[in-house]
């Protein structure tokens, strides 16, 4: 089992303890969370950019349907939210090894550029969410004319 434990530096070491407690859920103390702390699953994500776009992927298998997911958007940043329904087909304690994660889940994405987020897009297909948004032209030249005063 893994444990954080304090090396006398500033970062804690980890050991197995910390991560799964005597009933096989996880936990961390190291990173103050615990089984008193209800923590949202973390969706794995792709971010890369195009001539034009950011793009978000994320594939989200178990939703059910895309209006499960909650996009939140400005300049700077991607919140995506959403919950993963199981379908209870067995008791918890008959799995042998239970990697899916299901419940709520959420990800914020700081973007590596300022975005539109009023001209963004969003798709679903196939399990993977794709989230399109034009970049902001923060560096694009513009021609200034000089109006000469005269009195």
């Amino acid at each position: 089992m893994m444990m954080a434990k304090k090396d006398g530096k500033n970062a804690p070491t980890i050991t197995e303890e910390s991560f799964f407690l005597e009933d096989n859920t996880f936990t961390s103390d190291w990173l103050e969370s615990g089984p008193e702390k209800a923590v949202d699953g973390e969706l794995a994500v792709d971010v890369f950019e195009t001539a034009r776009d950011l793009v978000v992927k994320a594939p989200i298998a178990g939703l059910g349907d895309e209006e499960n997911i909650d996009i939140t958007l400005t300049e700077e940043m991607v919140i995506i939210k959403g919950e993963r329904k199981e379908e209870k087909e067995v008791d918890h304690n008959s799995y042998h090894i239970q990697e899916c994660y299901w419940g709520t889940f959420s990800r914020t994405v700081n973007l590596p550029v300022k975005g539109l987020p009023e001209e963004a897009t969003a798709s679903f297909n196939k399990g993977i969410l794709t989230i399109r948004m034009p970049k902001a032209e923060v560096n694009k030249l513009r021609k200034l004319k000089v109006n000469a005063k005269t009195t």
